[in-house]
């Protein structure tokens, strides 16, 4: 053994690359207590590979290292080596196994409902219109700031969860705000008395939140478990959906809920089914018959209860995204292409009334339907819908499901957005690396693109208007960004608000009222 251990004394270490690195006994050491040992999350938001899917892995490796600005993590350059930060950074992104569940009981568990400080007030606690109150969701250290859309003047401003997604949600009065995190947070926010007045968490991994036009219920779609989530209004658990085909054997990611208020009902897209869901909030909606019945008026067949109940509309492709025409009647939806595929993206019509497929749309490329916009043009209605993967925005007669433009842009963008009162329609480039820093505005008369708004090298994106349409926002979508308020008409800018990368605004009377050129 004094051999043995002599010998060992005089061999030297071996070196750092060939020592087995163990990321999982790293992570339990020093991320586990706030991340959650399943890294389903805690004081620190899910490290898992569908909450991570938009941060960069060199993004994570810095993060790892040296921290997060204005939040508890720390940086672990001084205790990890470079080695050691990279298996951890490596290690995060992959799944957890076994996949980490979320039960009706986890989900009761999670709520809370923060005692206020003091008695909630029936009206609002600032002075400003609260009709073009805007909040604006600051994605790089996660904040909210709250507009005043008149004097753009900041009201107030609050931390939020990590990694809001999908836009908030408000009651019909304006009063609530709900905001989804990635986390599968839901926040009720009460905008007059600014204060968080309930919190749940509806799974590990949430696409986005819905509410619905009566103002009592709330919906949540899920990647992560595999289910749509439906709550009232004060975030109490009232019904969980497995997303499965009707036997079972297939599940799905729920990859968007929408409330369409006209019908009573929320509407799920599920990512990896091929079927569109309507779930009635209505008490009084027709029973639902799931296959074929030969006469539904003489009793055939087992029905179920249409409130609160899935009906199904099989489709040939899942869709990923969609819209809806100004009917309600009709849902407009993306599919993405498959994994290995060379067909590229489709997109389809299905009527909700019909529960089929009524028209495959003439869209190339990979069209965002999800910020379409609709607006009247020569005796019709069209659809304007910007492009994920080309330079182009198809505008689409809906009566006829036919292109009858494609206007060109400088690259492919994310969101469109006009209002009533404007003549342009604003889009961006902001997925593409030269063009990202500019804003083209489109005639909606003569479908022209007419005019561009810079800034150059940073990028420019996602336009909102005030109630009046008389202005838009933009946001300078940077660490050091700013909100850029533009006057409508004349284009000139008006004023710049630093922010930290606001990545969304939204204002409440063009949210609540559905106002034309802003997404529902």
């Amino acid at each position: 053994m004094g051999v043995d251990l002599a010998h060992a004394q005089n061999t030297p270490p071996a070196p750092a690359a060939a020592v087995a690195i163990d990321a999982s006994a790293l992570y339990q050491q020093h991320c586990a207590a706030c991340h959650g040992t399943q890294r389903t999350g805690g004081m620190g938001p899910a490290l898992l590979p569908e909450s991570l899917e938009r941060l960069r892995r060199a993004e994570a490796l810095k993060v790892i290292g040296t921290g997060r600005a204005a939040t508890q993590m720390p940086g672990f350059a001084a205790a990890l080596s470079a080695a050691e930060i990279a298996a951890l950074a490596g290690w995060i992104y992959q799944p957890v196994e076994p996949a980490p569940a979320w039960s009706d009981a986890d989900i009761r568990a999670s709520r809370a409902a923060p005692a206020p400080t003091k008695p909630l007030a029936d009206k609002p606690v600032w002075q400003a219109d609260p009709m073009n109150v805007f909040l604006v969701v600051e994605g790089g250290d996660h904040h909210v700031s709250v507009l005043d859309g008149d004097r753009f003047e900041v009201i107030h401003r609050f931390a939020s969860r990590y990694a809001l997604h999908g836009g908030p949600k408000f009651s019909p009065d304006g009063r609530y705000v709900f905001f989804g995190s990635r986390d599968g947070w839901i926040t009720k926010y009460d905008l007059w008395n600014l204060a968080v007045v309930a919190e749940v968490r509806a799974g590990l991994n949430m696409r986005n939140v819905a509410v619905s036009g009566d103002g009592r219920w709330v919906m949540a779609a899920n990647y992560l478990p595999r289910t749509v989530v439906l709550f009232d209004a004060d975030l109490q658990l009232v019904k969980r959906y497995d997303a499965t085909t009707l036997d079972g054997k297939s599940a799905s990611r729920a990859s968007a809920v929408y409330d369409a208020a006209p019908r009573k009902s929320f509407v799920v897209a599920l990512k990896d089914i091929p079927e569109v869901w309507e779930i009635s909030y209505d008490p009084q909606a027709e029973p639902i018959y799931d296959g074929l019945v030969h006469d539904y008026r003489m009793g055939e067949g087992l029905p179920k209860p249409g409130f609160q109940g899935v009906r199904r509309t099989p489709l040939d492709e899942p869709l990923d995204d969609f819209f809806f025409d100004q009917s309600y009647r009709h849902v407009l939806g993306a599919t993405r292409p498959k994994a290995g595929s060379s067909e590229g993206a489709s997109a389809q019509v299905v009527n909700l009334d019909a529960r089929r497929k009524i028209a495959d749309l003439p869209i190339a490329g990979m069209p965002h339907l999800g910020s379409g916009i609709t607006f009247a043009w020569n005796g019709t209605t069209v659809l304007a819908s910007p492009n994920l993967k080309d330079g182009a925005i198809d505008v689409i007669d809906m009566k006829t499901w036919r292109t009858v433009k494609t206007i060109p842009t400088p690259g492919p963008g994310f969101f469109m957005r006009s209002h009533e009162n404007t003549r342009y329609a604003w889009t961006d480039s902001m997925m593409s690396p030269k063009a990202k820093d500019t804003l083209t505005l489109i005639d909606k008369a003569t479908l022209e693109p007419v005019a561009s708004l810079r800034e150059p090298g940073r990028t420019l994106a996602h336009i909102e208007f005030t109630k009046d349409g008389r202005y838009a926002l933009a946001s300078v979508w940077e660490m050091d960004g700013a909100l850029i308020v533009y006057d409508a008409q004349t284009l000139k800018e008006v004023k710049r608000l630093p922010m930290s990368k606001p990545v969304g605004k939204y204002n409440v009377w063009n949210k609540i009222t559905r106002s034309e050129g802003t997404s529902h």
